[in-house]
């Protein structure tokens, strides 16, 4: 699901970092991994299970952010005739974790990857996500090859996948690779990058599908005091999420005619979303005509603009209500599509930091290979879609909490002060019975907060508000109409 990035950059011992481990112990957040776990990824990774196709030869490379180590994903992009060949390598995580095992036992425990504003807790230990099954450079590795064949409009025309050793050459990162396909000097690989990329980008647009270029958050820390800027996307971030998507929708489409796996499934977006959006960009001066759709409306964005970037982020919560839809027996589910994607989607692309695509991979190994799925996998797919709606619950609710312990290390001197604000989000019953506050979008600083006692002709329209808490303990921001 996309996430709303945070870093904190700075100072690094100050109020901000003792409030996130504050947090992460009243979250219940796992910590260190048990010594069994431990001791069985040090095992599995002097003796994985290796395949015997050899694709070594193949010169792949990674695009991550500078110091990545839990590289998932390695890439080669060739012509094939008129056409485009994609090769997508991902990390094989069953190579070395069994079924029931320690490090199976844990990791369905954790989930996925959880992610802070000053450190993540990975789903594996490091000695496995950070190097024996992580595709890191000159290092052989075992994974799951996908090679899909596209024709010369990006579309797909054969999808294969496959155990296989693959050995990534180089491990790049997004700026350096822009920097080349921009300055001409980029090798075939990379200028393919961006010529796949943009011919999936068009692709996603005549299917009605919606990519957010959610923008990277950042706080800085001076003397106790906090400053928020945003990152934009580069372009080659989304070129590279093209693939992943493409990779996702083979995947799916594998499983349907299989007849066996676990989808991200999405209904369209309900119209109350829709207007509670409409407000967010009411409240950050964005212009949304009528009739100027919700795709639309975010091609036209900007995310190096501040209160674009704003709005951005205050869409993942849109994309945030998918969920994974098991079916089995050649019986496929009344829901397949992802309304984000506009087509079927699987989460296949990152099992370093996913429950989930150990599993999805089997079953697309499986179908390729004209054989059932193992056991392991049947019998697990419905506590796999229960632990994964668990995990995206949690990994939610750390998400809002680091949101509003930002906001409020950003507002904690300004109690008081009147801002320019839109309710965005009435007063209305929670889930036990009590009244749940409204919400409020600040244009700048371009933050929310909850906000009480307003009247009912309030929603929607900018008024004048004053900051009356800013609490980072709790953590919470509250302000009044001033």
């Amino acid at each position: 699901m996309p996430r709303r990035p945070i870093l904190v950059t700075g100072a690094p011992e100050g109020p901000l970092r003792a409030a996130l481990a504050a947090l992460r112990a009243k979250l219940h957040v796992p910590a260190d991994f048990p010594p069994e776990v431990l001791e069985a990824a040090e095992q599995a990774a002097r003796a994985p299970v290796l395949p015997e196709h050899d694709a070594t030869d193949i010169p792949f490379f990674t695009i991550d952010p500078p110091g990545s180590t839990d590289l998932d994903q390695a890439m080669h992009l060739s012509r094939q005739g008129t056409g485009y060949r994609v090769r997508y390598a991902i990390a094989d995580v069953a190579a070395f974790v069994v079924p029931d095992g320690p490090l199976d036992k844990e990791a369905q425990r954790r989930v996925t990857t959880l992610y802070f504003p000053d450190l993540r807790i990975p789903l594996h230990p490091q000695a496995l996500s950070e190097d024996a099954a992580s595709l890191l450079p000159e290092r052989t590795r075992p994974a799951a090859l996908w090679t899909i064949d596209l024709d010369a409009s990006g579309r797909t025309v054969a999808v294969d996948v496959r155990r296989a050793l693959v050995r990534s050459r180089a491990r790049l990162d997004y700026a350096g690779v822009q920097a080349r396909i921009d300055a001409g000097t980029a090798e075939e690989p990379l200028v393919l990058l961006k010529t796949i990329g943009l011919l999936r980008e068009q692709l996603e647009i005549e299917r009605g599908g919606i990519s957010l270029r959610v923008p990277d958050q950042e706080i800085t820390e001076r003397d106790h005091t906090y400053e928020l800027s945003y990152r934009a996307p580069l372009p080659v971030e989304g070129w590279n999420e093209q693939l992943s998507l493409l990779t996702g929708m083979a995947a799916a489409q594998l499983m349907l005619a299989h007849g066996t796996g676990i989808l991200r499934t999405q209904e369209p977006t309900t119209a109350g979303k829709l207007d509670e959006l409409r407000r967010t960009a009411h409240a950050l001066h964005i212009d949304w005509p009528h009739h100027v759709s919700y795709a639309q409306l975010l091609r036209s964005l900007d995310p190096g603009t501040p209160r674009h970037a704003a709005f951005l982020q205050a869409c993942t919560g849109l994309m945030n209500r998918a969920k994974y839809t098991v079916f089995q027996g050649g019986h496929p589910p009344q829901q397949t599509t992802h309304a984000a994607v506009a087509a079927p989607y699987a989460h296949c692309t990152a099992p370093l930091r996913r429950l989930v695509d150990r599993y999805a991979t089997e079953i697309c190994l499986a179908a390729v290979a004209g054989r059932e799925p193992p056991g392991w996998v049947l019998t697990a797919l419905p506590t796999v879609r229960q632990r994964m709606a668990e995990g995206g619950r949690r990994a939610g609710d750390i998400e809002r909490n680091c949101v509003d312990l930002v906001e409020a290390a950003v507002l904690k001197d300004r109690v008081g002060e009147v801002f320019e604000g839109c309710v965005v989000e009435r007063e209305h019953p929670g889930h036990d019975g009590k009244v749940e506050p409204g919400v409020v979008q600040l244009a700048s600083p371009a933050v929310i907060g909850d906000i009480t006692e307003m009247p009912q002709d309030s929603l929607g329209e900018r008024r004048q508000v004053r900051l009356t808490r800013a609490d980072m303990e709790v953590p919470t921001v509250s302000f009044a109409l001033a």
